[in-house]
């Protein structure tokens, strides 16, 4: 974390330097008064000078004019430049590079240069006075180029770090909008399989009722799939009801607009429809090989939802990243505590030609549905090229009963 002090709402390391040249100054001031045209008047009128350099950065054009006026007093008195003047270029330089609007730099210049005709008839010298005033204007317009040149940088730097700000606010608000997008998809994916877990429990409720005379053993097997089933939808249930809650306003659509998605990309997804998919990326340009160990174990069918979609999104970066021509290998591993995804590419593909199937949001979307499972998302490039997604997804304690219809 960075502390950034401040002196009276001014940057310490500011402030210090403003000081310091206001002290530097009244130095020169103090140092000439026994000397100098004017003796300790003359002092009086740089010290002034000192003091208004003190808000230089914060009130550029009111310290140019309190510095313009005490040049005047010093010119109408006759002392002739002295070597306190210096901060009449201080405060040049600060109104151009400080200022609000460039024309109070452009008046301070014409202003200055009124000044340098002055200054050059009021020194002492054997030498013709415009000579002096050539002197005194080259220096007085280096000084005005070099804080129009300040300026300009200033403010380039000032509009990027406004611009990277202003885009870090759009990047966070399409993320926000990408998860809330992403979460009511899951929900709308998890109302359909808790709808077809009620639908299964009434079904073999209705069968049980039937059969309790006739086949009391069927009856029993009836009801034991009506508590297992009545469970797993409980989960699921309060997934949905998790993944709703985080969505807030954004995500939540109502349970009436939940249950109207009718589109394909709303029905119901399961593994086995997984060779299918791999074979559509495989059309599109990859080369998918599949590899599956372990003994599939029955998941619940909001597990095989989230599976289905991780490897789907996770082949739609590849091909939108890898190319077409890629070589991609998809693992399933299966364990006694929990399934383990892992899509790996090559990276050595060639740009695609036409867009890639749509998947989620890439990514964020991913570690959205793994984390309604409590499962870990690791993805990143490889050392030998390419990109590897690996998503690891415990298993309920209680494995899925089949389904027996009645």
């Amino acid at each position: 974390m960075t502390v950034r002090r401040t002196l009276f709402g001014r940057p310490l390391r500011g402030a210090a330097f403003d000081v310091a040249v206001a002290a530097l100054v009244v130095l020169v001031s103090l140092a000439a008064a026994v000397n100098q045209p004017g003796g300790w008047a003359a002092t009086a009128v740089g010290v002034g000078m000192a003091v208004a350099l003190l808000f230089r950065r914060t009130h550029p054009s009111a310290v140019t004019v309190a510095v313009a006026v005490l040049a005047l007093i010093q010119v109408i008195a006759r002392w002739g430049p002295l070597i306190y003047d210096v901060a009449v270029l201080i405060a040049l330089y600060s109104v151009v590079k400080y200022g609000r609007r460039l024309r109070d730099g452009v008046l301070a210049g014409a202003v200055a240069a009124v000044g340098v005709l002055l200054a050059a008839a009021q020194t002492p010298n054997v030498i013709q006075w415009w000579v002096t005033a050539l002197w005194y204007a080259l220096v007085t317009g280096a000084v005005w180029l070099v804080a129009l040149n300040v300026r300009t940088r200033r403010l380039y730097v000032l509009s990027l770090e406004e611009r990277a700000t202003t885009l870090e606010r759009e990047r966070e608000a399409e993320s926000r909008a990408a998860v809330a997008e992403e979460r009511t998809r899951i929900a709308r994916e998890l109302h359909d399989v808790v709808a077809h877990s009620m639908a299964v429990m009434i079904v073999q409720a209705d069968g049980a009722r039937f059969m309790l005379d006739r086949d009391p053993a069927q009856a029993r097997t009836a009801v034991k799939v009506v508590a297992d089933t009545g469970r797993q939808a409980l989960e699921e249930m309060r997934r949905l009801v998790g993944v709703l809650r985080d969505a807030g306003p954004a995500g939540a659509d109502g349970a009436d607009g939940l249950a109207v998605a009718a589109d394909p990309e709303h029905r119901r997804l399961a593994l086995a429809e997984l060779p299918d998919l791999l074979a559509r990326f495989d059309d599109a340009g990859l080369h998918v090989r599949s590899t599956v160990t372990g003994a599939p174990p029955a998941l619940p069918p909001g597990l095989e939802l989230t599976v289905y979609r991780v490897v789907q999104e996770a082949l739609t970066n590849a091909l939108k990243h890898a190319g077409v021509g890629a070589g991609v290998e998809v693992v399933l591993s299966y364990t006694a505590e929990a399934v383990v995804v892992r899509v790996v590419d090559d990276g050595r593909g060639r740009p695609l030609v036409s867009p890639a199937p749509s998947g989620g949001h890439g990514l964020l979307g991913m570690r959205e549905r793994v984390t309604v499972y409590d499962g870990s998302l690791t993805a990143g490039p490889r050392l030998a090229g390419g990109w590897q997604v690996e998503v690891r997804l415990p298993l309920p304690s209680e494995p899925a009963t089949e389904v027996i219809a009645a």
